[in-house]
C-alpha cells in the first residue's frame, strides 16, 4: 500500500468509525412504548368490519416518544401498537428532521415508518432534501432508505440512484444502481458511491466516469472533494482531457486548479502529436498543456512506422500552440530508433520544426556512422531524419571493420541522409580526413590522409563514393604495411559503441563514459 492509498484508507476508516460510533448509540434495542394518539376531530369503530381498528378523521396527531406524526385521516391499531396515516403525512423528529407523504405505515414495536407516494425528507440544520415515492425509515438506527428511485439534494450537489440510503445523525448517504451526482461544474456517474452531506466528499466504490467540460475521468475506486474539486483516483483510474490522456496507479487531481499528478506505471499520450509520456510519477497541467515525468521516465514518437524510444531522468512536455508540443528531457538521455540512435546528457525536441537538439557529450548513431561534437542539431523530415549538424567541434567516424575507422573531423559538420542513410558530409573549417579506399574486392588501398579548408565526401552503399576538398587542399596515402600505428586515428577520436543502444529497452541501460573518452571541452546545456 503507498502513501496515497494509506491516506485515502485512513479517511474512509475515520468515516466508517465516526458512522459506527454514532449509530451504536441508537441501535441499542430500542424499549416498547405505546404510540399515543394526541387529536383527531372524529373518532370511530366499525365493530362488524374492522373491530380492532380505530378510525380518525380530521387534523389527526399522534405521538410516539419525541417523535410526532401528522393526516388527515387515520386508522389506529391500538392492540398491536401500529398505525396508517393517510393524506398530507408528515413526521417531526424534533426541530431538526420532517418526514412528508401521501401515505404511512407506522410499527411502534419496532419503530419503522414506511412512507409512500411523494415522499420528502428534510434535514433543515444541513439543508438536505431527500425525495422518492417510497422511503423506508427506521427510527432506531436512525437511517432512511429508499429501493425504487430516489434524490437527495443539499447546498451542492443533486445525488440520485435506484437504491439510497441517508443517516442523518452521521450526516453519510450510499447510493448504488444507475448513481449520478450532479455538480454545476460536472456530473458523475457511478455505480457504488458514498457521500457526506457535510464534508461534501463522495467516496467511489464502483466503476465511475465523471463529466466536465475540461475532460472526461474513468475511475472504479478513491474520493472527489466536490467543493474544493481535488480528487485522489485509484486502481488505474484515466483522465481524458482533449487529445491527452493521463493514467496512473493512483492520480491525484485537482479540477480547479486544472492539474493531476499520477503515480506508479504512469501513461500520459497526446493523440493528436502522437507522442507519450511513461514514468513512475508525471504531472500534467491541463491550463498550459505542460507535463513532466520522472522515475523510469520515458518518450515514445510514434507518428511513423518505426517508432523513437527516449530515455532520461526528467521530461517535460510543453505546448507551444494546438499543433506543436516541445519535449525537454534531462541527465542521462538515451534513445533509439531503427535508424537512428543516441546518448547525451540533455535533449529538446520542437515537434513544430521538427528539430533534435543535442547537448553536452552528443553522440549519433546511424548504421555503422557515428557522429559527436560540441552540440547536435537533428533536423526531421515527417518524422525521418533529414540531416544533422554538428557545431563549433565535429567528428565524424565510419567503423570500416576492428581494426580500421574512417574519420571526419572539423569545426562545423552536417550529414544528409536519404531513405534513412547517410549520404553526404560536409565538414567546414579546418578538415581534416582519414579513409580507407577499397579495391573492387574489398581489400583496403592504404590509409589516405587529407587537410583542408572545407571537405565534402558522398556516400554510396554505405562506401566512400566521391570527395571533394576546397581551399589549400594537403593530402597523402600511406600502405597498409607502412602504417605507423598511432597515425591510423586524429586527434579527438573516440568509439563510443559500449554507450550506443542496441534496442528500445536498452535506452534504460546504465552506462557510464570511460574517464579517457571525455573530450576536455565547453558544452551547452539545455535548461
Amino acid at each position: 500500500m503507498n502513501k496515497i492509498e494509506k491516506v485515502i484508507f485512513f479517511v474512509v476508516l475515520c468515516v466508517s468509525v465516526i458512522g459506527l460510533s454514532a449509530q451504536s448509540k441508537d441501535n441499542v434495542p430500542a424499549k416498547k412504548t405505546k404510540v399515543f394518539l394526541e387529536h383527531a376531530n372524529t373518532l370511530s369503530f366499525d365493530k362488524a368490519f374492522m373491530p380492532d381498528v380505530q378510525v380518525l378523521n380530521g387534523d389527526v396527531c399522534f405521538r410516539h416518544d419525541s417523535s410526532y406524526m401528522y393526516c388527515d385521516s387515520a386508522y389506529f391499531y391500538e392492540q398491536t401498537n401500529s398505525l396508517e396515516a393517510f393524506s398530507n403525512v408528515r413526521m417531526e423528529q424534533g426541530d431538526t428532521l420532517f418526514v412528508y407523504g401521501n401515505y404511512l405505515h407506522y410499527d411502534g414495536n419496532t419503530q419503522m415508518a414506511r412512507l409512500r407516494e411523494n415522499v420528502r425528507m428534510e434535514n433543515r440544520p444541513d439543508s438536505v432534501t431527500l425525495f422518492t415515492d417510497s422511503l423506508n425509515y427506521d427510527r432506531v438506527a436512525n437511517i432512511g432508505y429508499y429501493f425504487n428511485g430516489g434524490l437527495i439534494v443539499d447546498m451542492e450537489n443533486e445525488l440520485s440512484s435506484l437504491y439510497g440510503q441517508y443517516a442523518p445523525s452521521t450526516k453519510m448517504t450510499v447510493f448504488n444502481d444507475s448513481v449520478r451526482l450532479v455538480n454545476p461544474k460536472f456530473t458523475l456517474y457511478s455505480d457504488t458511491l458514498q457521500y457526506n452531506t457535510e464534508s461534501k466528499i463522495a467516496t467511489i466504490l464502483g466503476p465511475s466516469t465523471i463529466v466536465s467540460d475540461s475532460g472526461t475521468v474513468y475511475t472504479s475506486r478513491g474520493w472527489y472533494n466536490t467543493v474544493e474539486n481535488t480528487s485522489l483516483l485509484l486502481d488505474r483510474s484515466k483522465v481524458v482531457s482533449g487529445s491527452k490522456i493521463l493514467i496512473g496507479d493512483s492520480i491525484s487531481y485537482n479540477r480547479g486548479m486544472s492539474y493531476g499528478e499520477a503515480f506508479g506505471n504512469v501513461f500520459l499520450q497526446d493523440t493528436t502529436q502522437k507522442v507519450m509520456l511513461l514514468g513512475n510519477y508525471a504531472y500534467y497541467n491541463e491550463k498550459d498543456g505542460s507535463a513532466l515525468a520522472t522515475d523510469s521516465a520515458q518518450f515514445i514518437e510514434f507518428s511513423q512506422k518505426d517508432s523513437l524510444f527516449l530515455h532520461a531522468d526528467t521530461l517535460r512536455m510543453i505546448t507551444i500552440d494546438s499543433t506543436a508540443r516541445e519535449i525537454k528531457a534531462y541527465y542521462g538521455v538515451r534513445f533509439y530508433r531503427v535508424d537512428l540512435q543516441g546518448v547525451c546528457d540533455s535533449m529538446q525536441f520542437n515537434t513544430k520544426d521538427s528539430v533534435l537538439n543535442m547537448y553536452k557529450n552528443p553522440v549519433l548513431w546511424n548504421e555503422q556512422y557515428q557522429l559527436y561534437g560540441d552540440t547536435i542539431e537533428v533536423y526531421m523530415n515527417d518524422s525521418t531524419i533529414d540531416h544533422a549538424h554538428v557545431k563549433q567541434f565535429a567528428f565524424a567516424v565510419q567503423h570500416v571493420d576492428s581494426m580500421y575507422f574512417n574519420q571526419l573531423k572539423g569545426n562545423d559538420l552536417k550529414a544528409r541522409f536519404e531513405g534513412k542513410q547517410l549520404r553526404q558530409i560536409e565538414v567546414s573549417g579546418s578538415a581534416e580526413s582519414i579513409f580507407y579506399p577499397l579495391e573492387d574486392d574489398g581489400s583496403k588501398v592504404g590509409l589516405n590522409e587529407t587537410k583542408s579548408g572545407f571537405l565534402t565526401m558522398w556516400i554510396k552503399d554505405n562506401k566512400l563514393d566521391k570527395l571533394l576538398l576546397l581551399t589549400n587542399p594537403v593530402g597523402s596515402i600511406t600502405p597498409i604495411p607502412d602504417i605507423d600505428p598511432s597515425k591510423k586515428t586524429l586527434k579527438d577520436f573516440y568509439w563510443f559503441d559500449y554507450l550506443r543502444p542496441q534496442n528500445k529497452d536498452d535506452i534504460f541501460k546504465v552506462v557510464e563514459r570511460k574517464a579517457q573518452d571525455v573530450p576536455k571541452r565547453s558544452n551547452k546545456f539545455v535548461h
